[in-house]
């Protein structure tokens, strides 16, 4: 794993990160914007305890759309040492999580394998990698074995789209090929007897204003690629116009009940199981602040 010409990502920038910021925003050092328990997650990941997020800084996809900029675009971030990442997985841990959630981590590989493989043995509850979706199966196969659930987004089917709103006209090509990456190491879903997912692959899509046709698209592939009953669904309903969105006009509202129905109605179609989402989380509010909490030692 080479910071000196980074590849990551499907960017492949080439960035050396020792001397300067790759297609995500970051150098070599890494950088947390908080670290705590969430209970904004799907049921089967937060659950009554919450789960244990750790949100990284910088992004290699940079959605126009991004509910998460102040961390993912932006400068925010706490630089600490790998060891201090092992011991926020274990305060994590301490504090009753039901899980150590990776969000946007793909950008930092190398600390996090690292960091991982030091506490692997003291971990006993699952590791979730909360990812873009837009991911090299090359990098994936690094985390064999130390990631137990994956909970990528699959954002775009139209190669149109993808370029628009994220600049990656090849977005879909590699999020399916990271998604066969992914159920491969982890296989069928498996859940524990409290209903939480401790293994297996939860596949996140955010239908965006106007696009509902795409995001037929893209669940009738996916259903074509993957056993529906061995993966789980979440069919998200929460787009809200931020970021960059009021550059494009045509996703500068909120999602029209009557398109998240159209999609929905092809997800229990198709065979899907897993989770449909009210209206009513079309909001900012579940979006954590991303202050620095829990980076630090106390």
């Amino acid at each position: 794993m080479d910071w000196t010409s980074c590849r990551f990502c499907p960017r492949e920038c080439g960035v050396d990160r020792t001397k300067g910021k790759g297609a995500c925003g970051c150098g070599v050092d890494l950088r947390v914007a908080r670290a705590g328990l969430h209970f904004g997650e799907e049921p089967c990941i937060s659950g009554t305890q919450g789960s244990g997020t750790v949100f990284f800084s910088g992004c290699s996809l940079g959605c126009c759309f991004c509910q998460n900029a102040p961390v993912s675009c932006g400068e925010r971030g706490i630089r600490i040492p790998t060891d201090r990442l092992s011991e926020i997985f274990l305060e994590l841990q301490t504090q009753g999580a039901h899980n150590i959630n990776l969000v946007t981590p793909s950008h930092f590989l190398p600390h996090i394998v690292d960091a991982l493989s030091a506490v692997h043995s003291r971990l006993r509850i699952p590791v979730v990698y909360n990812t873009g979706g837009y991911e090299r199966v090359e990098s994936l196969r690094k985390l064999d074995g130390l990631v137990q659930v994956y909970l990528p987004d699959l954002k775009y089917f139209s190669t149109a789209l993808s370029a628009r709103y994220s600049g990656a006209a090849d977005y879909f090509t590699h999020a399916i090929l990271a998604l066969r990456e992914m159920y491969r190491q982890t296989g069928s879903v498996v859940f524990n007897e409290n209903g939480m997912l401790c293994q297996g692959v939860l596949v996140r899509h955010l239908v965006l204003p106007g696009c509902r046709w795409d995001s037929v698209a893209l669940l009738e592939h996916l259903a074509r690629l993957f056993p529906t009953k061995e993966i789980r669904l979440s069919l998200m309903a929460q787009y809200t116009p931020c970021y960059h969105a009021s550059n494009f006009p045509e996703i500068n509202r909120k999602l029209w009940t009557a398109e998240y129905q159209t999609v929905a109605a092809a997800a229990v179609r198709l065979g899907f199981e897993g989770y449909l989402q009210d209206r009513a989380s079309a909001s900012l509010k579940m979006t954590p602040k991303f202050d620095g909490s829990g980076v630090l030692n106390s």
